[in-house]
């Protein structure tokens, strides 16, 4: 095909972009700032973000993705916009833009992403679920007759999958994951410490200490915000057990789909699973212990992929390489003209 192959993992809190022949180029959160008086836009990633929580009146911070589905189908058409004329320049020919979607998604969501992927800028758009995605990036050989089960712990949501023959035999997206912990630390900290703090603090204590069990190491940190009661500035202590009560509901949550999944998986795919194990990718495969609480409530052995983060992009990038090999999975380039008619 004419025209540059791009890959857009599109998350809940962050956009990262494969160019094929280049590699993973940007990571950006996904936030958009307007003014909120002439509606223009102001800033777009990582400077969009810095404004978050710290705004005034007058600027308006966009999240435009919530549980890995578009909630502003405008921003978040600015985003993409943004990198894709960022990537591609005055090239003649439109790119070709690849885009994950969650494993349980409606036709109106595949068509919103696909009608979004074509007003962005793109000549030809294709979806890949991001199960797959990241089975590809860890390595995972998926058009095999061998079941692997892959648990994919985004930012807003958590996709559990279990891949055969280059498909998705068994699926559920769990409404739970990253962005789910930081609230619950906000509120425990709110409800036990009487201090509020915002997704940002709560972020950097879940990333520092947060952990996935009790009795672990007792690693301990200093954060501070505002009195709960006086809205005067405070400071509290807390340690990693109080990070797992805080998350203790989401990770049983999560627990809970991960078993849902293998009680509904065939027995010939479930006895792969029990030589295969289950794969953790995402940013959440980088809480301490999580692949231990998993092992210990499903019985099943679990490891996390290498580099976690970067899976779904760089199994974007394997499928960008070969479109035909997209083509044997069931993923089809579709055009301008395709896109207007599509059905699921």
């Amino acid at each position: 095909m004419l025209g540059v192959n791009i890959g857009i993992d599109l998350g809940t809190t962050s956009v990262v972009v494969y160019v094929e022949g280049k590699g993973l180029i940007l990571s950006e959160p996904t936030a958009v700032a307007y003014n909120t008086e002439s509606g223009k836009l102001i800033a777009i990633g990582k400077k969009a973000k810095k404004m978050q929580g710290k705004n005034p009146s007058s600027i308006r911070v966009v999240l435009p993705m919530s549980e890995g589905v578009i909630s502003d189908f405008s921003a978040t058409r600015h985003i993409v916009s943004y990198f894709v004329k960022r990537i591609c320049g005055n090239m003649v020919f439109k790119p070709n833009l690849l885009v994950c979607l969650p494993a349980t998604v409606t036709g109106l969501e595949k068509r919103t992403l696909l009608d979004l992927a074509i007003t962005s800028g793109a000549g030809r758009a294709c979806l890949i679920e991001e199960p797959l995605a990241a089975a590809l990036g860890a390595g995972v050989e998926i058009d095999k007759p061998k079941g692997t089960m892959v648990v994919d712990i985004g930012g807003g949501t958590t996709d559990i999958a279990v891949i055969t023959l280059g498909s998705v035999a068994i699926s559920k997206t769990v409404r739970v994951a990253g962005n789910a912990w930081d609230e619950s630390i906000i509120r425990y900290l709110r409800n036990e410490k009487a201090l509020i703090v915002g997704s940002t603090t709560a972020e950097m204590v879940k990333n520092t200490i947060g952990c996935a069990y009790l009795h672990c190491k007792q690693d301990k940190m200093i954060i501070k915000g505002k009195d709960y009661v006086s809205g005067l500035p405070k400071s509290a202590k807390i340690a990693a057990d109080e990070t797992y009560l805080a998350m203790r509901e989401n990770l049983e949550h999560i627990c809970s789909g991960i078993i849902s999944v293998l009680e509904s998986t065939p027995p010939e795919l479930a006895g792969d699973l029990m030589e295969s194990g289950i794969i953790l990718t995402g940013g959440g495969a980088l809480l301490r212990g999580i692949d231990s609480l998993i092992a210990d409530k499903t019985g099943v052995k679990t490891h996390i992929a290498e580099d976690p983060l970067t899976c779904v992009v760089r199994g974007m990038g394997r499928a960008l390489s070969d479109y035909k090999y997209l083509e044997r999975c069931g993923f089809y380039y579709k055009t301008a003209e395709e896109v207007k008619g599509y059905k699921e």
